[in-house]
């Protein structure tokens, strides 16, 4: 509401230049009688009462009736299911090295390696 009556008075002050707060609705603004203060002040009195009473007009018809949805997650994306898949896999031992990762922990072998090799 407050903003409604700044648009009517920088509208009043300013004219054509103003910034308002609500310019696709400047044609609902009452237009002040003159530009003394106090015909301004009435005028921006005026929008702000009458914006309150289209805003609680729409606030009361808005009202839906709540509705309560339940549904479950869990089971319609198999998460049990999944979730016992995964601890079962953590039971499995790991596999096998195979090729040259059998050798990583053996000191020897990697002795007379050369970490960087351009040949």
């Amino acid at each position: 509401m407050a903003a409604r009556a700044h648009d009517v008075a920088v509208l009043a002050m300013r004219g054509r230049s103003a910034c308002l707060n609500f310019a696709d609705s400047v044609w609902r603004l009452p237009v002040p009688e003159s530009n003394n203060v106090k015909d301004i002040q009435k005028a921006a009195a005026e929008a702000a009462e009458a914006f309150r009473q289209t805003e609680d007009a729409v606030v009361g018809t808005n009202e839906l009736p709540e509705v309560v949805v339940y549904a479950d997650e869990e089971e319609m994306f198999g998460m049990p299911g999944y979730i016992a898949s995964m601890a079962e896999g953590l039971m499995v031992p790991p596999p096998q090295k195979v090729g040259y990762a059998n050798f990583v922990d053996d000191e020897d072998f990697c002795v007379g390696m050369s970490l960087w090799s351009f040949l």
